[in-house]
């Protein structure tokens, strides 16, 4: 019984001594600074009571100095720290919610630049299965037949295969493929020219120059994949199909997509992409590709 007593008074004392310590604080705060402890802990309190006394709230909101953070940065902090962490995966949707939700915060153009190079390295990596078919060649078989019934291109199963140039098919012959069925947005007014699979981001690529009026605002097609070799057209099955220039054309408007030479003196009228963003963007679409112009009135 003794210990039991002992006990209940170690324990009735402890509660005690709580009590009053949180019965000082709470005078510390809002009456008077008693100094000591209480000082040590809410430094600023002399402070902030002073300027609550004299009914100057201004003052005290400047002793609070609350930051203003938007919410998209608090998320592009957040994603930073998950990859700096190793977690890929979870600071890539991180970034994809700034995209999405918070896309007119100031960190949207880095997000959507780190989680396109983020997708495209998966996307075009040999080893990265989703979305790709392994495909036995048929006796009759041809690439552009192939690359038509599978919504590809040539380009991309030259990519996928390894291929420095096309060569010969034999039947039995095993090809990876990936249908190209993305869509293009056109955002003059934002510079940009970026892809969607569904309504999920893909990359974006920055447009450098637009020449001529800014196009309307339209839903089209890609019409033709061009490649030139000063200026005459060369066939994707040529040996110097490497070295050519690379455009697209869209079916109405008949705007079109060019990499960028700040050489020439008169460029044609349309878009223009840096060289490297022309050949990534020609290497992901084909003919047929759904085209949206975006660009709202002012």
């Amino acid at each position: 019984m003794r210990i039991w007593l002992i006990i209940k008074i170690i324990a009735g004392l402890a509660v005690a001594s709580v009590v009053t310590f949180t019965a000082m604080l709470a005078y510390h705060i809002v009456v008077e600074p008693l100094g000591g402890v209480f000082e040590r802990i809410i430094p600023e309190a002399g402070t902030v009571l002073r300027a609550a006394k004299e009914e100057d709230f201004t003052k005290v909101l400047d002793a609070a100095e609350m930051p203003d953070f938007e919410p998209g940065d608090r998320a592009f902090q957040k994603a930073h720290e998950l990859i700096a962490l190793g977690k890929i995966k979870a600071g890539r949707e991180k970034l994809l919610a700034i995209v999405n939700v918070f896309p007119s915060s100031p960190a949207a153009p880095t997000a959507r630049r780190i989680v396109g190079q983020m997708n495209l390295d998966e996307i075009l990596a040999s080893n990265f299965e989703a979305g790709k078919t392994d495909y036995e060649v048929k006796s009759g078989d041809s690439y552009f037949a192939i690359a038509g019934r599978n919504d590809t291109s040539l380009d991309m199963i030259m990519h996928l295969n390894g291929m420095m140039e096309l060569k010969s098919l034999q039947p039995g012959d095993d090809l990876q493929l990936m249908p190209l069925n993305f869509r293009v947005l056109v955002e003059p007014q934002r510079k940009s020219v970026s892809l969607w699979d569904g309504p999920k981001f893909v990359c974006e690529y920055p447009i450098l120059r637009t020449n001529g009026s800014s196009p309307r605002a339209a839903k089209t097609v890609i019409a033709s994949r061009r490649a030139t070799l000063d200026g005459s057209a060369v066939s994707s099955t040529a040996k110097n199909y490497r070295a050519t220039s690379k455009s697209l054309q869209f079916k109405s408007p008949a705007l079109q997509i060019f990499p960028y030479n700040d050489t020439d003196e008169a460029p044609p009228l349309g878009i223009f992409l840096s060289r490297s963003d022309i050949e990534e963007l020609f290497l992901l679409t084909r003919t047929g590709n759904k085209v949206e112009i975006r660009n709202p009135k002012k």
